[in-house]
């Protein structure tokens, strides 16, 4: 608490106006002020190291839970377009037989396919290109 006449932190004593020097012996020395910083230093460590390790556990637990997820996901994905396609070879069978369904459809999927490989080739060109270029203003 600090004494209202003179304006002074309490345990402050001071011949002068703005001579504020703490009391001999309530002041801590210097070397129990850095016994003290390096308590709390090392004490600040031991949680935030415990933080840390907690954060990772959560992350990686939540990390494998949405790789199930995705996982469970695709294969889901992967049975309902093999039953569009085998009802699409069902539903053309009896329109142009099935061999002829069976070949209409594998050749369909394989123009997509091939669409899909040409774009991704374009794109790992063009991504490669901007990479390197980087590279090179760097």
């Amino acid at each position: 608490m600090a004494d209202t006449l003179t304006m002074k932190p309490a345990g402050v004593t001071g011949a002068a106006e703005g001579d504020f020097a703490p009391d001999a012996a309530t002041a801590p020395s210097l070397p129990e002020d850095l016994r003290d910083l390096a308590e709390k230093a090392r004490g600040y460590a031991i949680a935030e190291l415990a933080f840390q390790k907690s954060r990772a556990a959560y992350a990686g637990a939540q990390a494998r839970s949405v790789a199930l997820l995705g996982i469970s996901a695709a294969v889901l994905v992967f049975f309902a377009v093999m039953a569009l396609v085998v009802g699409a070879v069902i539903a053309l069978a009896p329109v142009i037989g099935g061999w002829a369904a069976t070949g209409v459809v594998t050749g369909l999927l394989l123009t997509i396919a091939f669409a899909l490989l040409v774009t991704a080739k374009a794109r790992w060109k063009r991504t490669m290109a901007l990479i390197a270029d980087h590279r090179d203003s760097a």
